[in-house]
């Protein structure tokens, strides 16, 4: 059965596992624009981590992790997550928002062993994070976990969950394969995480996630984050939540803080020459460019390298394994440019990008938003490019 999904007017037709995308339009003027940037109030935490009488085995684990106070959204968000108040937080990535619903959910899980979590995000990445996060805060706690993401083998993530985890991470479209599968029943998850809803929405993944919440335990705990609240997330809030509270840190749009402006070329040789003289920049470090398709990353890469350059590339074509590595170099720079595909775009958490670049225009302007929000972060100014053709 063909199944369409659409995105402000951007149309996706699935058909045989491919993906058919029409461009929009996207005046060239929206590319340019000032920084404003905001300079980041110190910020004065009502509570402290002794203050929210956790387990004393998460607390010591904070300390270790170096936690000495808390961000804003987990200020207000954690005592009321504690309570078993369902939260609803609107945060930019980068505001701390993975332990904002982690400690509570993590601190209920050892409080009820009976408990059972499920954190829903919306790419591989993401998810990989959240997993790793939720290692270290509960680390010898003995809770047991899976990851169900794809690109990975499933036979492991079958073992796993034969063994009735407390906690399962993963994307929408592989819960809903082990679902299907039978070997993942949610009718006694009564605590649920729903990071990056707009996102995930964003992606057509409505019908999973509404078909996900409509399996789960309906007495339950919810946390939603994200860093819009539209209509599609207010109509998923409110038909699966129970008086939430609302927290909202997010001051400004992510974009404000980026400094924008276009390239115009001529040939594809002046285009690549462009590029050349960009990255030869002093002001310009740790870089993240996009393309538009896996051949045409893969292609681009493969040619920075050939200048010289210290690159590699990310798409969805490589394993997550493969994905995994290429992202651990350049977050710890030994590399310092990644081309990537618009799978970079949600869930990529890398503090220090100073440039995106935008070698092909995105298919819509809110996948531009999300691709030069990798930059401009937690206070900083950032600065996004992209090519546009002279003629």
């Amino acid at each position: 059965m063909t199944n369409y999904r659409y995105r402000s007017n951007v149309k996706y037709k699935r058909s045989n596992n491919r993906k058919t995308i029409k461009k929009a339009y996207i005046n060239p003027d929206r590319f340019i624009q000032k920084a404003i940037p905001i300079e980041e109030q110190p910020y004065s935490s009502e509570f402290t981590f002794a203050q929210l009488k956790l387990q004393p085995l998460i607390e010591n684990n904070l300390i270790n992790m170096g936690y000495s106070k808390l961000s804003p959204i987990q200020d207000q968000t954690i005592p009321a997550g504690l309570n078993g108040k369902d939260i609803v937080g609107i945060a930019n990535t980068g505001t701390g928002k993975t332990a904002a619903f982690a400690i509570p959910m993590l601190n209920r899980l050892l409080t009820d062993r009976n408990s059972k979590a499920l954190v829903i995000a919306p790419t591989r990445e993401l998810a990989q994070q959240i997993e790793e996060q939720c290692r270290l805060i509960a680390r010898g706690s003995k809770l047991d976990g899976a990851l169900l993401i794809g690109g990975m083998p499933i036979m492991p993530q079958l073992r796993e969950l034969k063994f009735n985890p407390q906690i399962v991470i993963g994307t929408p479209g592989r819960i809903k394969d082990h679902m299907e599968r039978r070997s993942l029943n949610l009718g006694n998850c009564n605590l649920i995480v729903l990071d990056e809803v707009d996102r995930m929405l964003d992606m057509g993944f409505i019908s999973d996630i509404t078909e996900i919440l409509n399996q789960a335990n309906p007495i339950r705990q919810s946390f939603y984050f994200s860093a819009t609240l539209d209509n599609r997330v207010k109509g998923i809030i409110q038909g699966f939540s129970n008086d939430p509270v609302y927290v909202s840190v997010k001051d400004t749009e992510t974009s404000k803080n980026v400094q924008q402006d276009i390239v115009k070329y001529k040939t594809s040789s002046d285009k690549i020459d462009k590029l050349h003289n960009l990255l030869n920049s002093e002001t310009v470090n740790k870089t993240l460019i996009f393309d538009e398709t896996q051949r045409s990353v893969e292609k681009l890469s493969k040619e920075l390298e050939y200048r010289g350059f210290s690159s590699d590339s990310i798409h969805g074509g490589k394993s997550q394994a493969q994905r995994q590595r290429v992202l651990k170099k350049f977050k710890n720079n030994e590399i310092k440019i990644l081309v990537a595909t618009d799978v970079a775009a949600r869930g990529l958490d890398v503090v220090d990008i100073t440039h995106v670049i935008n070698y092909s225009t995105p298919n819509s302007y809110e996948d531009y938003v999300h691709r030069i929000g990798r930059t401009g972060r937690a206070g900083k100014t950032g600065n996004a490019l992209t090519f546009i053709d002279s003629k």
